[in-house]
């Protein structure tokens, strides 16, 4: 048998020489479905397996088929394998927001990872914060950890064009408010996005935040844009099972991968992806548990970065044609040939990146364009502050053309616009009042949403991608400028101003923003600031803040009470001294 490079945890639970009465009580009950104690007392690992999916959590269900494939690795590879459910995660349907959820996730994984004998762990991933949840669980442990993805649905279509999840809702939305299609047939649109099992098949959160975590080097070469109902999917989740055995002999930690350059690497990934904007607060909140520090500055030199990747929303096709392309590998492989990413940084298959991702160049420039001649120049996340908050990101490679020459072209002020702010306290007041005459908003306006951040919804929620009134819809203008303290769905193609922060609950500028004032927005600068005198601002501020709703669960109070803001990555602050706690076995229990 292989001799680990330190002693498995799972033998302070079973093997516990010297207290046969302590290994008993232990033992006992997992004997109770038919394991034997010669399994559990063999030597060999335990590896857990964080199953993600189920009747809650659609766009993770595969993991209830693909453990079984996870499963086999592991036997087969000399371990044993232990399955346990992980809080479900579900952004479409969880109320108020499935942001609630990244951090109670990542507490309940902790537990279970710190306190059960669990040697190594398999993430099965795939909705977008069930990536980030277990990769924050993964660091405050630290064991050898490797990621799952479940994989994108397969491609979507209707009346003969593609149609991406998510992608497909918000331009099906401006054609129902402009009277150009019934509600029936909005569902229908939204419904044939859908097709078959898996996360969503756009360049949302989703795909996003899975690609993040192969870039970063914790899943298998390839891995996470495999379609869920592939037959790669099912082998590469036997090759993940055997690799987490192997892991957990060679002592391949997330402490050894996740570095600093790491970090780096994933958000020159994103930009290259057409990512969502929802990555700046969950790469902020992995590195932070990893005890990396990003900075806003760290965005802005990816700004100058192209977009390469032609997929939804930022582009053309979706899911399935990214992984014939090469998928994550492939866009890797271009920005390494150009030094853009350190391809010396470890990975968990004991390789560095560069080495996993050689001769895995595209054959596809349709999907996968050349970094000389890319889909659009300067494509990255535009970090912005000013009077009105101290950071918030714009997602720039969703800027199209008629946006760019209606708001960023006037000569002599190129990628400065104003406008006109009218102010929605919270979605409710957004959806109530969006078409009301009285608002007179036109093409001059800039529609801002508050109310919408980790503290004000609570959770922080994706609404600041607000589409305009009905009338405008009507004669073609299908965008206005669009500013929050919340977020926006990655699969939306509006380039919103987002994750403003401090939010307008924790004291931020937009609580004073009245509707009617100007905004100046200056992306040559980076600023973003409400015309309004300091006299005024000041006035304002002594009056009553805008509502807050109540808690209304405990989880929202302690969430409430323990998180920061989007800027920082909306983690639980108290949490980050928690990293490497398996280095302390914990107490005996009876």
């Amino acid at each position: 048998m292989r001799t680990p490079v330190r002693p498995f945890r799972s033998r302070e639970w079973f093997a516990a020489p010297g207290r046969s009465d302590m290994a008993a009580l232990y033992l006992e009950r997992f004997m109770n479905y038919g394991i034997t104690p010669n399994e559990l007392r063999s030597g060999r690992p335990i590896i857990g397996i964080a199953q993600s999916g189920s009747d809650l959590a659609p766009c993770n269900r595969i993991h209830v088929e693909l453990a079984k494939r996870v499963r086999d690795g592991i036997r087969d590879a000399g371990g044993i394998a232990m399955e346990f459910p992980l809080h479900p995660i579900f952004e479409n349907c969880r109320r108020p927001t499935a942001a609630l959820d990244r951090n109670l996730a990542y507490l309940g994984l902790v537990e279970i990872l710190n306190g059960y004998p669990i040697d190594a762990v398999v993430l099965t991933t795939g909705c977008d914060k069930t990536t980030p949840a277990q990769v924050m669980a993964a660091s405050t442990v630290d064991i050898p950890a490797i990621v799952l993805s479940g994989g994108p649905m397969l491609d979507g279509w209707h009346d003969g064009e593609l149609v991406g999840s998510g992608t497909v809702i918000w331009r099906s939305r401006r054609k129902l408010g402009a009277g150009e299609i019934t509600e029936d047939e909005f569902l229908d649109a939204a419904t044939a996005s859908a097709p078959s099992a898996g996360h969503c098949n756009t360049m949302g959160t989703a795909s996003t935040m899975n690609a993040i975590a192969e870039g970063l080097g914790l899943s298998l070469p390839g891995c996470a844009a495999i379609p869920a109902p592939y037959r790669e999917r099912g082998q590469i989740a036997y090759e993940t099972g055997v690799r987490a055995v192997e892991m957990a002999y060679e002592d391949i930690r997330p402490s050894s991968i996740l570095t600093r350059q790491a970090f780096l690497n994933a958000i020159a990934l994103t930009i290259a992806i057409g990512g969502s904007s929802n990555a700046q607060p969950h790469i902020m909140a992995m590195a932070r548990h990893a005890g990396v520090d990003i900075t806003p500055e760290d965005w802005m030199v990816g700004y100058d970065l192209p977009l390469l990747v032609n997929m939804q929303p930022a582009g053309k096709y979706l899911g399935e044609r990214f992984h014939r392309a090469g998928g994550v590998p492939a866009v890797l492989c271009e920005l390494l040939a150009k030094g853009k990413i350190d391809g010396d940084v470890p990975t968990i298959t004991g390789r560095t990146l560069a080495e996993n991702i050689a001769g895995r160049e595209t054959r596809d420039r349709d999907v996968i364009w050349p970094y000389d001649a890319p889909l659009k120049e300067r494509a990255g996340f535009l970090v912005l502050k000013g009077n009105l908050f101290d950071f918030a990101i714009m997602k720039t490679s969703v800027i199209s053309d008629a946006f760019r020459a209606r708001y960023l072209s006037r000569p002599g002020e190129e990628n400065i616009f104003e406008g006109r702010a009218i102010v929605f306290d919270g979605s409710d007041d957004y959806h109530h009042r969006i078409n009301d005459p009285a608002l007179n908003i036109d093409e001059d306006c800039i529609l801002v949403i508050r109310g919408a951040g980790v503290l004000g919804w609570p959770g922080s929620a994706e609404v600041v991608n607000m589409q305009p009134p009905d009338a405008l819809l009507a004669r073609g203008v299908q965008s206005l400028p669009t500013l929050g303290d919340g977020r926006q769905s990655g699969t939306s193609d509006s380039p919103s101003i987002l994750n403003a922060s401090p939010e307008s609950a924790g004291g931020g500028g937009l609580a004073w923003l009245r509707t009617g004032d100007r905004v100046r927005v200056d992306l040559n600068r980076g600023e973003c600031n409400a015309l309004v005198e300091p006299a005024e601002i000041e006035r304002r501020k002594a009056e009553p803040a805008p509502p807050i709703p109540p808690s209304n669960t405990p989880w929202e109070e302690l969430y409430r009470e323990k998180t920061g803001q989007l800027a920082e990555g909306g983690v639980m602050e108290m949490a980050l001294k928690y990293r490497g706690t398996s280095e302390k076995p914990p107490r005996h229990n009876h």
